[in-house]
C-alpha cells in the first residue's frame, strides 16, 4: 500500500518521470522481498540493520557500486516520504553512507564524425530519409533529450523565430534556439511530411503512418547511424546530447549558457563537460604537436 502511495506521490506531485518512478518501484519492491524473506517484516518496519544487510548482500552478489547507490537513494526517498506521512519516526537511511561511485566521463562523437552524418545528401522527396536526418541533426544541434524530441508538438517548432519550446524533466519548459541550417531542414521536412501524411499533425515528428514516434524508434535510429561513423561502445541519443555540450564548450560557450540550453537544474550537472573539453584538448595536442607523443613529453605516452 505504501509503495503504491509513494509512487503516485513522486509521479504526480513531484512530477518525476515515469522512467524514474518505475526504477523506484523495482528497487523498493526488491528490498521489500528481501525483508519478507530474511526477516518476515513489512517494509514500514525495517531497521537500519536490515538496510545494511541488504546492501551487503547486493555487493556480495557483484552488483555495481553505482547500482547499489541508486537502490539506496530510492529507499532514502521512500522512507523520507513515510516520515512525512507519520508512518515512521525517523529517516531510516539518514546515517547510512552511499557507496562511492567512480564518475565516468560522458561519451561523445567528434565533430568530423558528425560532419559525415550531417553533410550526407538525401533525396528531397524521401520522407523517411529526411525525417531521420533531421532527428540526428536536431539532437546534435540543440542538445535536447530523446523524450523532449518525441514530445515536441508541431506548434513548438518556430522556424521564423528560430527556436524550440521544449518540455523537459518535471514538466519544466525552456526555449532552445537554433540556426539557419536547421531551419531549412525543418522547412524541408514539413513540406515532405505534408505530402506523405497530410496536414493533420499535432506531433512534430511522426512515423510514415502519421503516428508519433516512440522511444525505441529514436534509440534504434541513433544507434544505427552513430555506429556508422564512430567506434563508441555506446551510441545513443544521450551521446548526441553530450556531443552538443562538448562542442559548445570547445567553441567558447559559457558554462552557464550551456546549463540553460541543456535544461540542467544545477551547474554541477553541467560541469562534467569541462572534463570532456580538457580530454579533447589533450587529444588535439597529441595529434598536432610533433613532440607530444615522445616519452617524457608534456603528456607522455
Amino acid at each position: 500500500m505504501w509503495i503504491e502511495a509513494f509512487l503516485r506521490y513522486v509521479r504526480y506531485e513531484k512530477n518525476y518521470s515515469s522512467h524514474t518512478a518505475l526504477s523506484y518501484k523495482r528497487d523498493i519492491e526488491q528490498f521489500a522481498e528481501y525483508l519478507s524473506r530474511e526477516f518476515a517484516l513489512p517494509i514500514e518496519q525495517a531497521s537500519r540493520d536490515c538496510v545494511r544487510g541488504w546492501a551487503a548482500s547486493l555487493i556480495e552478489g557483484n552488483i555495481s557500486s553505482r547500482s547499489v547507490a541508486r537502490k539506496l537513494s530510492a529507499l532514502r526517498a521512500f522512507y523520507a516520504y513515510l516520515l512525512k506521512q507519520g508512518v515512521t519516526s525517523e529517516i531510516l537511511l539518514q546515517d547510512i553512507s552511499l557507496p562511492k561511485v567512480k564518475k565516468r566521463l560522458p561519451s561523445f562523437a567528434r565533430p568530423t564524425e558528425m560532419d559525415v552524418l550531417l553533410d550526407e545528401n538525401v533525396p528531397n522527396d524521401n520522407f523517411t530519409a529526411i525525417r531521420d536526418k533531421l532527428i540526428i541533426s536536431l539532437l546534435y544541434m540543440t542538445g535536447i533529450r530523446r523524450a523532449e524530441l518525441i514530445g515536441l508538438h508541431d506548434i513548438d517548432v518556430d522556424t521564423a523565430a528560430r527556436r524550440l519550446k521544449v518540455t523537459g524533466k518535471r514538466n519544466k519548459q525552456r526555449v532552445v534556439p537554433f540556426g539557419d541550417e536547421l531551419a531549412e531542414m525543418i522547412a524541408e521536412y514539413r513540406a515532405v511530411r505534408r505530402k506523405t501524411v497530410g496536414n493533420d499533425c499535432d506531433a512534430f515528428f511522426v512515423k510514415d503512418d502519421g503516428e508519433p514516434l516512440y522511444p525505441m524508434f529514436v534509440q534504434r535510429l541513433v544507434h544505427q547511424r552513430l555506429g556508422e561513423v564512430t567506434t563508441l561502445a555506446q551510441c545513443s541519443p544521450h551521446v548526441l546530447r553530450h556531443t552538443f555540450a562538448s562542442a559548445m564548450l570547445n567553441n567558447g560557450a559559457e558554462l552557464n549558457s550551456v546549463k540553460e540550453l541543456l535544461g540542467h537544474s544545477s551547474l554541477a550537472s553541467t560541469q562534467v563537460y569541462t572534463h570532456i573539453t580538457f580530454e579533447e584538448l589533450k587529444y588535439n595536442y597529441k595529434q598536432a604537436h610533433p613532440r607530444a607523443a615522445k616519452k617524457g613529453g608534456f603528456y607522455g605516452n
